[in-house]
């Protein structure tokens, strides 16, 4: 118990151990609150739970969106120490990991001048800041999968190679790294559905998803975000940005 609760403290202390905490709490509200909404008709008191559970997720998704104001210089830093990817042993990851970099880092103005608009900060529509963001949030998740994929079949090619030549060191770390971007994938696809949700509608199941939907979506992604970051299987830094919404 103590050291549960001690592995606890220490992914607290940490920025990015936060923001995943933070997100997982907010779309785990989202996904009971959504769920118990469902029942309003039949009782008042799930409405209640339901609509104090919404509104909860919601302040912690305007709190993570505030806590992103301090992201830019980290992107920036980690963006210029990958520059064009030369430590990359293969050409397609390298350039679908600086596109990503490239995606990742303009997100953050726009996010930020959304956010400013609407505090009425400046004297902006926020909606067509918030539809960039979204549409640079979903680029970021298209790249990132592919970026999966192209290393998950690169890592095939050196397992097949290590069986060949009966290494079982370099085989078991190999399976562990295509299993952590196995999950990384099924993370992307989930917050992928998410920002076609948000997109505007008439764009595939743009706004058709129910609260509980989007919650079980982040929830699962958040989810797998925790387990990778408490594994140490995450491959970005500490500088990478965080998911947004």
């Amino acid at each position: 118990m103590q050291q549960s609760m001690e592995s606890l403290v220490r992914l607290l202390e940490s920025y990015r151990g936060r923001d995943k905490v933070i997100r997982t709490v907010c779309y785990g509200s989202q996904l009971v609150g959504g769920a118990l909404s469902r029942k309003a008709e039949t009782d008042a008191s799930f409405q209640r739970l339901g609509k104090s559970l919404l509104l909860f997720s919601a302040q912690l998704s305007h709190c993570r969106t505030v806590l992103r104001l301090f992201d830019d210089l980290s992107m920036l830093a980690y963006s210029h120490s990958y520059g064009l990817g030369a430590q990359e042993e293969d050409a397609g990851v390298r350039w679908i990991s600086v596109l990503n970099n490239v995606a990742d880092q303009l997100y953050y103005p726009c996010e930020h001048i959304a956010w400013a608009a609407d505090a009425e900060l400046i004297r902006v529509k926020s909606d067509k800041w918030w539809l960039f963001s979204t549409v640079l949030w979903g680029s970021s998740l298209v790249l990132g999968i592919l970026r999966s994929l192209r290393v998950l079949l690169l890592l095939k090619k050196k397992l097949k190679k290590c069986e060949r030549d009966a290494r079982d060191s370099s085989r078991s770390r190999l399976q562990r790294q295509m299993r952590g971007e196995v999950l990384s994938i099924l993370s992307s696809m989930a917050d992928l559905s998410n920002a076609i949700h948000w997109m505007p509608p008439g764009f595939l199941w743009a706004g058709r998803f129910p609260s509980w939907l989007v919650g079980l979506m982040g929830t699962t992604s958040s989810v797998i975000g925790l387990i990778q970051l408490t594994a140490g299987n995450g491959e970005q830094s500490d500088s990478s940005r965080s998911s947004p919404e």
